[in-house]
């Protein structure tokens, strides 16, 4: 579980197609990841420049934005100041959205100039750098705000946007993608630490929708997916993003059972997990408890297993794969 880079900004454009990186699945990305490399640390005080030595080599759309998206990600660090900065700022002005968003309007100058000058900001200054890159090498790339659901935020109800990503055309389709929580994560002393995550890269939009929900909601992608069902929803983490774990069941964040009730959980991954690398693990007095799980099953890419609570009391559970916490679900055990 990392604390990621947060805050706001505000802008409308119509999409259309569900989408998501298995349509180039045949594309070697490579070449684009060495050349993004090759130019770490370029300066920003030219864009276009650094634009064309990006993609002038690649030759299509994915691979061009590929190179964009990555340079970001692995150049620009999150700034815990702004981060703490606006949070404040959110606070004091939580019933009063018009204030803040004057504040936030000037506040953005101070962004972008401490991006240009240290390649530090929040995710604001993460999206439009990806969007300024690919509209000069006439790829369309949008700023989508919204909200992000983390431990912090977004929990039970909608609060006030607090996040920002893009959408990006290619091949006359619209996909979405974070560089800020690909690039890391701010650690509980507030310090940067990068860590690249391709989980969001061009993710699908069912998956994208697990802590990510646009102010405008065309920007889903998806029409079935619903503000009820996004914040009454398991808490997914960017592990799940990296390890590419889409949890399926339970598909609510609190649930009250009895006693000795069965309970199946399952999870969706185009990769083979080890049976012995899911864990259920929750947390009494800071002493960390494993549940038991029997019937581990995989079918169609989807594996299931069953666990049973078999004592009364409040288990915030937590689902473990490959030593990393992927999601969190809360069980209220009752007399049976």
């Amino acid at each position: 579980m990392k604390f990621f880079l947060s805050t706001t900004l505000f802008l409308l454009i119509a999409c259309d197609v569900f989408s998501q990186v298995s349509d180039f699945k045949s594309v070697d990305f490579t070449k684009a990841d060495k050349i993004a490399f090759s130019y770490k640390g370029a300066s920003l005080e030219n864009l276009p420049l650094l634009a064309y030595q990006l993609t002038n080599e690649l030759p299509t759309e994915v691979e061009k934005f590929r190179a964009i998206y990555t340079w970001v990600c692995q150049n620009i660090k999150g700034d815990q100041a702004q981060f703490s900065q606006v949070s404040r700022k959110r606070k004091k002005f939580r019933n009063d959205s018009v204030s803040f968003m004057k504040w936030n309007h000037q506040y953005k100058k101070k962004v972008f100039k401490k991006l240009v000058n240290k390649k530090k900001t929040m995710c604001t200054g993460y999206a439009y750098l990806v969007k300024e890159l690919c509209n000069l090498v006439d790829i369309s790339c949008e700023i989508i705000d919204g909200y992000g659901r983390s431990v912090a935020s977004n929990i039970k109800k909608l609060e006030m946007p607090n996040h920002s990503w893009n959408a990006v055309r290619l091949h006359n389709k619209w996909y979405l993608c974070d560089a800020t929580w690909s690039s890391g994560y701010l650690d509980e002393y507030g310090v940067f630490v990068a860590s690249y995550n391709d989980g969001y890269f061009l993710t699908d939009p069912v998956f994208f929708a697990k802590n990510h929900f646009p102010i405008h909601q065309e920007w889903l992608l998806d029409d079935t997916i619903k503000v009820s069902s996004f914040v009454s929803a398991p808490l997914v983490y960017g592990e799940a993003f990296a390890n590419d774990i889409q949890p399926v069941s339970p598909n609510k964040l609190d649930t009250a059972i009895p006693k000795n009730t069965e309970v199946i959980f399952s999870f969706k991954s185009s990769r083979k997990i080890k049976k012995d690398h899911i864990e259920l693990v929750y947390y009494s007095r800071s002493e960390e408890k494993k549940i038991h799980i029997y019937n581990t099953q995989n079918k169609n890419n989807i594996t299931s297993f069953t666990c049973t609570f078999k004592n009364k009391g409040r288990y915030d559970t937590h689902l473990r794969i490959n030593g990393d916490i992927v999601a969190t679900y809360s069980f209220s055990v009752g007399k049976s």
